[in-house]
């Protein structure tokens, strides 16, 4: 859905240039809140657009109440997201009423459904623009629009084209996000992704090494590839994932590559070989599993079978023992029976993953699984949540104290929040590290030595 009004409107550039010179015309800078909600790939996104907001001469602040523009970037995973939006567009109604010069714009993946869009337009008509999940950078020539009198800027079309070079502001001065592919072509039955996100494009290779090799160059020690399903990265240009991270393996410099999300139906020998192989791609792995059942992971369409997931949990084990293994988890699809459940808890203790996200299944309306009969109780979720969260607190405390004894190297991160005068970070095994340290410290590679283990993180003493 596009207003007809906004057809013919000059490109980006031309927009940022005049909405520059109009809002330079003010008094005092005006003053943009902008809220991300839900995935990385949505605060990547919330990213670009607070460059594209600072491009156009706004500045930034975290009191919605100070700004004369307001963005959300929504997210429609769950059905209660969309509930907590709602309810935080309302709550800020009065803003508009006592200030109706401000703007109120929504974008993300909630906008990128139809329904939701006519929702805003009929329920909400105090904001002003509306974007599609795909036509973020589309963000100029809205404002474009409301500047020459527009009274509704709204653009949820879904563009398959991938622009470049669209201004970026970084959350984080030596972590950065670094999307290479976008949608996906999956269809699990419980997702509603394909659905908000579009089909599956990559970046080209060239893009994504240029974009490294300026963060690298900045001084960035951790760049997180992301897309829905990084394993099935096909740019244009030619290569696949493993090959991608060979590429980035030739860039000098001191930094790791980690990257999400990953499919168990895409990975590879190839990139188990790409990650134990290639010394700036951290030794972790995250594999959402989400059942051990042969029989739940059909219902989910997720096109593996635990047989296969298991061969490839082996094939990385006989080469690296240890190697650290993360993975998501959904207890109570729709028709689990205890029996499915078991085989779920039987491969936990068979794969003896390091850390794990369950999540007790929501029904997400537009999604097949939302169709399906779901006998179980909520008590009975809730209680198999328990017994799973259970187990894998033990597998944690038994795995963690392999690393007593090792020097880890760690990225430092942040200060403590329960010891002062110490800092946490990550080791490349995705481990949380905590020592004692100066916040000086923070952006930088130390080596600590782990004196002591616990069920969700290691302590140590800085070695260098």
């Amino acid at each position: 859905m596009t207003d007809p009004q906004l057809a013919g409107l000059p490109e980006t550039e031309e927009c940022i240039r005049t909405v520059r010179e109009w809002l330079a015309q003010r008094p005092e800078q005006p003053l943009a809140y902008l809220h991300s909600f839900g995935c990385q790939l949505n605060v990547a996104d919330g990213e670009k657009l607070t460059g594209l907001l600072e491009a156009m001469g706004y500045g930034m602040t975290e009191d919605p109440e100070k700004a004369s523009l307001i963005l959300y970037n929504t997210c429609a995973v769950r059905e209660n997201a969309e509930d907590r939006v709602f309810g935080t567009i309302g709550s800020i109604k009065h803003l508009k009423t006592d200030n109706p010069a401000l703007i109120l714009c929504v974008t993300g993946c909630m906008t990128a459904q139809e329904t939701v869009a006519e929702k805003i337009r009929r329920s909400y008509p105090y904001v002003d623009i509306v974007l599609g999940s795909s036509a973020v950078q589309r963000l100029p020539q809205m404002l474009y629009a409301k500047m020459h009198g527009q009274r509704h800027a709204y653009d949820t079309e879904t563009y398959t084209d991938i622009p470049e070079g669209v201004p970026t502001r970084r959350e984080s001065r030596f972590k950065a996000a670094v999307p290479i592919m976008y949608g996906c072509n999956n269809f699990c039955t419980y997702c509603i992704v394909p659905y908000v996100r579009g089909r599956e494009r990559s970046r080209t290779q060239a893009a994504i090494l240029s974009e490294v090799r300026e963060l690298v160059g900045a001084g960035y020690k951790e760049i997180m590839l992301l897309g829905q399903n990084v394993n099935s990265f096909t740019p244009a240009d030619g290569t696949d994932f493993p090959g991608l991270l060979r590429e980035i393996e030739k860039i000098p410099g001191d930094f790791w590559i980690r990257f999400m999300s990953s499919h168990p139906k895409d990975a590879t020998p190839a990139l188990m070989d790409a990650i134990l192989e290639c010394s700036h791609v951290a030794k972790h792995l995250h594999l959402p599993v989400q059942s051990g059942s042969n029989d739940v992971l059909q219902r989910m369409n997720r096109r593996y079978t635990v047989e296969k997931y298991l061969s490839q949990v082996d094939y990385i084990r006989s080469k690296c023992p240890d190697f650290s293994l993360t993975t998501d988890l959904i207890v109570g699809f729709p028709d689990e029976s205890e029996a499915d459940f078991e085989a779920t808890l039987e491969l936990v203790r068979r794969v003896r993953f390091d850390n794990m996200y369950s999540f007790i299944y929501s029904k997400r309306t537009g999604t097949k699984a939302a169709l399906m009969d779901d006998p179980v109780t909520d008590a009975e979720k809730s209680a198999r949540m328990q017994r799973l969260l259970a187990l894998q607190r033990e597998i944690a405390v038994e795995n963690n104290k392999r690393f007593v004894g090792r020097t880890l190297r760690v990225l430092v991160d942040g200060e403590s929040k329960k010891r002062p005068g110490s800092v946490t970070g990550r080791s490349s095994e995705n481990m949380l590290v905590e020592f004692t340290g100066d916040a000086a410290l923070i952006g930088s590679f130390v080596d600590v030595e782990i004196t002591e283990s616990h069920s969700g993180a290691l302590s140590g003493v800085l070695t260098n």
